[in-house]
């Protein structure tokens, strides 16, 4: 689901199959100029139109970012491990689907959010079920985030979209379940502790936080109430034990606290 959900709350699939395509080639093009990492997925992809299928021409920044971070949950599938944005891959843990599912989590958010209604709501996503997938939607967002950072001079449009809000929400909901999960889930909490979960999610976490710290030079990419929350010092201290240090950097933080969204920004 990820980022096709907000394109469609705009338009149907009817609209989206008539869209205008005739930017593609040179789309593709600008995506191995600007974004090696990105057009990294788009090689990866067997199957070619499926990436095409998400890149619309209305927005080429947010229509590479978009077709990049959909390729990545194909490639996921196609893998049973995440690609990594420098290259290669850590496997899926499927053990970590028989942890207490992440719609837990959603009554410490804002109910009304769109991440959280996309995520973590019953039946809305398979990231509300299951870590493994909410793990996913982690690792696809890293990848959409450094495309979309690398793209921005593609960005034609009046104001911005907030191509920031996804991974630094799927961070916070990462958090915020390690922290659930060691107030009260004793066995996923003891199931973290597993030498190979803990080795992936250190490792989707750091290409996390190093993509999102990446982004906060730039303005108008949103994201800063989830952003203000992850660098909350009693959110992190679960998963800061998980990791073995501050799951955010003083420094990050202090960057964090300076980045602003003007009015313009629009919701991803």
């Amino acid at each position: 689901m990820a980022t096709v959900v907000a394109l469609l709350g705009i338009a149907s699939s009817s609209a989206l199959a008539a869209a205008r395509t005739d930017c593609q080639p040179q789309a593709i093009r600008d995506l191995e100029r600007l974004s090696p990492a990105g057009h990294a997925v788009y090689l990866a992809m067997r199957d070619k139109k499926q990436f095409l299928t998400f890149l619309t021409c209305e927005d080429v920044q947010l229509g590479l970012s978009t077709a990049v971070h959909e390729s990545v949950h194909i490639l996921t599938e196609q893998l049973n491990a995440y690609p990594l944005i420098g290259g290669g891959s850590v496997p899926r843990q499927h053990m970590v689907s028989r942890f207490y599912p992440p719609r837990e989590i959603a009554n410490k958010f804002n109910q009304h959010d769109n991440y959280v209604q996309t995520y973590l709501r019953r039946g809305a996503a398979s990231s509300a079920d299951d870590l493994m997938y909410l793990l996913d939607e982690l690792n696809a967002y890293s990848h959409d985030l450094a495309s979309a950072t690398k793209l921005v001079d593609l960005h034609k449009r009046d104001g911005q979209v907030d191509h920031r809000a996804g991974l630094a929400a799927l961070m916070a909901f990462l958090m915020q379940y390690v922290d659930v999960a060691r107030e009260r889930k004793t066995p996923t909490w003891e199931g973290l502790q597993r030498t190979e979960v803990k080795s992936l999610i250190a490792t989707l976490w750091r290409q996390a936080e190093s993509i999102l710290v990446g982004s906060l030079p730039i303005r108008g990419f949103g994201g800063e109430t989830y952003l203000t929350r992850l660098c909350e010092r009693r959110n992190g201290d679960a998963l800061g034990e998980l990791l073995g240090g501050s799951p955010m950097s003083a420094s990050v933080c202090g960057a964090i606290a300076t980045a602003a969204s003007p009015a313009s920004a629009v919701a991803k």
